[in-house]
């Protein structure tokens, strides 16, 4: 019952940020010195809501950073530019291999949701993408010890019918028995649960965007900015382009 009274609360109140998510939309596979692009989207996908960098929802989400680990570990900081309803980053891989794209965002104001039965709780968000050049594949980076994340473990590149193997973490252990969605256009939605080793697999069944979510609450109060929070709600995110 309360996640029936939660999906219409999020669906009710346009200003909350709460239902959508952000993501980082970019190609799977790029080419050497090659520029390649990299979007920051905020909304929720299976819907088609697209959130206007502009508006009331994305600007309360806009204190994020995004960084690329290179193959060889190397972490730099992506610059991005607002556009219409994403931020747009470039960056040229110079060397073959797995690269990780993570974006961080722990500076959101506090919500109260006890008319909706959910709680007072901070909201947390953390997304990932990988870019594979070459042909040498490695999982993607744990990039989020404070909090949630999805590392992909596919060792074969992304296209229609691939088996992707991915493992959600907190706080860098496991995350046992945990719901993981898989959001495609349309409305489509699947919901899996991760094993004993925080671990889930699945065939990408069409060739299209796959946008992936996974959310726990940390039920350990706090205060930020001056509010008292009952928890905090983490929320990782994963996109595969095949």
């Amino acid at each position: 019952m309360k996640k029936v009274l939660l999906f219409i609360a999020l669906f009710t109140i346009t200003t909350s940020t709460f239902a959508h998510y952000l993501w980082i939309e970019t190609a799977a596979t790029g080419s050497l010195n090659t520029k390649h692009e990299v979007k920051i989207r905020f909304g929720e996908y299976t819907h088609g809501v697209i959130e206007k960098v502009s508006g009331d929802a994305f600007q309360g989400v806009s204190d994020f950073k995004v960084w690329l680990i290179s193959p060889n570990g190397t972490k730099t900081s992506l610059t991005l530019t607002p556009k219409n309803d994403f931020y747009l980053g470039y960056f040229i891989p110079t060397e073959n291999g797995t690269y990780t794209i993570a974006l961080d965002n722990k500076n959101m104001d506090v919500l109260d949701f006890t008319k909706y039965d959910f709680g007072i709780f901070k909201p947390e968000y953390h997304a990932k993408a990988k870019v594979q050049i070459g042909t040498e594949i490695t999982a993607t980076i744990s990039t989020n010890k404070e909090g949630i994340e999805i590392i992909d473990l596919s060792k074969i590149a992304f296209n229609a019918d691939t088996e992707v193997i991915l493992k959600v973490l907190f706080k860098g252990s496991p995350l046992q028995k945990n719901e993981i969605k898989v959001f495609i256009s349309d409305l489509w939605s699947k919901t899996l649960t991760t094993d004993e080793n925080g671990i889930v697999s699945f065939k990408l069944p069409w060739k299209t965007t796959y946008t992936l979510e996974a959310t726990y609450n940390e039920k350990t109060p706090g205060k930020y900015n001056g509010t008292e929070y009952e928890f905090i709600w983490h929320c990782a995110t994963y996109c595969i382009i095949n």
